[in-house]
């Protein structure tokens, strides 16, 4: 059967990666209805971004030693349960807790963190496990199905705010719900296999903290998260406040266009992985995230379409960050097992905590917050480009 193959253990993996995207992205598309519905704050806004990367933190620190013991299935399962949770009390703890809704919304976010910190940890390296024959083609195929849900909640949410109004968001939240709803039940049934070879064993976490590829790849990972999510988070709320544009439209050109840029180019990289050096795809990649901050920032007054074109254009540039890295830690460390996967999720989920937070510092001119967040793709692109050089002196 599909489901019990390998087939239904990547479709499996590939609806994980939709869910994270409902729960990282759905809640952005609200939080200018939150301040006008329920008195939160632009500084309660940050705060629940921050609860969010913060908890999933938290857990990508404590399964990255335990995931084995524990056991892959069991943790899957519920990082589902626990993406359920997390998106029904976004539409009903609010309500329930009148007198302080920010409480009720923060509670939620905890919940899409915990069970987004166990995705993180454990659907990449459950794909790396399958035997397919790509491995880097098949890891960025896989992260763009983050990307296509990214698409899909700003388009449909979007619609449907506009066809049904914003006031019926609970609906719209009830019904994404469903998604991770159907993902548990092809966890229980799909195969899960071991990530390192029979007869090897996965390299002890005291060996590999000693390597200094291990810490470029930390700060890598740290960079392609910050360097997405500062964009992604706020793409709306600066089209929206900074930029005049109608809420819909914003919606539309920014986070969802940035998405579509951002899957876009994690299938082409999926196709021509064999064709392509992770390192130099990687410092091209921050090249164009660079340019296209720069072009959301500084574009003359009077053409704000060409800050939007900006912000959509950075999905390009992100694109192979957070999946090329992995591929790499893959080549270089290929005994680094379930521990590595788990650092280098918890350094990208810390980027996707320092990123926003870092602009939202100055959210009440995100201009300046995006310069800011400019640190990381010209970080990234510096280290990619001394790994693409000493790689190309070993081949000399």
């Amino acid at each position: 059967m599909f489901f019990r193959s390998y087939k239904g253990t990547i479709t499996a993996c590939f609806m994980g990666y939709i869910t994270q995207a409902i729960m990282v992205n759905f809640p952005p598309l609200l939080f200018v209805f939150f301040g006008q519905h329920f008195g939160i704050t632009p500084d309660q806004t940050t705060i629940l971004i921050a609860c969010n990367f913060v908890t999933e933190l938290i857990v990508d620190f404590v399964i990255s030693r335990y995931a084995e013991k524990i056991g892959y299935r069991k943790l899957l399962i519920l990082a589902d349960i626990l993406a359920i949770l997390g998106i029904c009390f976004m539409f009903s703890l609010p309500d329930l807790l009148p007198e302080s809704p920010f409480i009720g919304l923060m509670i939620s976010m905890a919940f899409c963190g915990m069970g987004g910190g166990l995705m993180e940890v454990l659907i990449s390296p459950v794909v790396e496990a399958c035997p397919t024959k790509n491995k880097s083609g098949m890891m960025s195929l896989l992260h763009s199905f983050y990307c296509w849900g990214q698409v899909a909640v700003v388009l449909i949410s979007t619609i449907f705010f506009l066809v049904f109004g914003i006031d019926n968001w609970q609906i719209m939240a009830f019904l994404w719900a469903l998604i991770p709803a159907c993902d548990l039940l092809l966890f229980i049934f799909a195969p899960i296999y071991s990530l390192t070879p029979e007869g090897t064993e996965e390299k002890k976490p005291t060996e590999l903290v000693k390597s200094k590829m291990f810490w470029l790849l930390v700060v890598m990972m740290m960079c392609a998260g910050a360097s997405e999510l500062a964009m992604s988070q706020w793409a709306s709320t600066f089209a929206e406040v900074t930029l005049g544009v109608k809420k819909w439209l914003g919606d539309l050109i920014g986070p969802c266009l940035f998405a579509v840029c951002m899957g876009l180019s994690r299938v082409f990289f999926a196709k021509m992985s064999e064709k392509i050096n992770l390192e130099k795809g990687i410092f091209i990649s921050s090249i164009i995230c660079i340019c296209s901050y720069l072009l959301a920032i500084f574009a003359p007054s009077g053409f704000e379409f060409l800050s939007l074109i900006g912000c959509a254009a950075c999905g390009i540039g992100c694109g192979l960050m957070w999946p090329g890295t992995f591929s790499i830690a893959s080549k270089k460390e290929p005994l680094g097992g379930v521990f590595m996967f788990g650092m280098l999720a918890l350094a990208g989920d810390f980027g996707c905590l320092v990123g926003p937070t870092s602009a939202g510092v100055f959210k009440g001119d995100l201009k300046t917050g995006f310069l800011v967040a400019l640190i990381f793709p010209v970080t990234l692109a510096v280290i990619s480009f001394i790994l693409f050089i000493r790689d190309k002196k070993k081949k000399a």
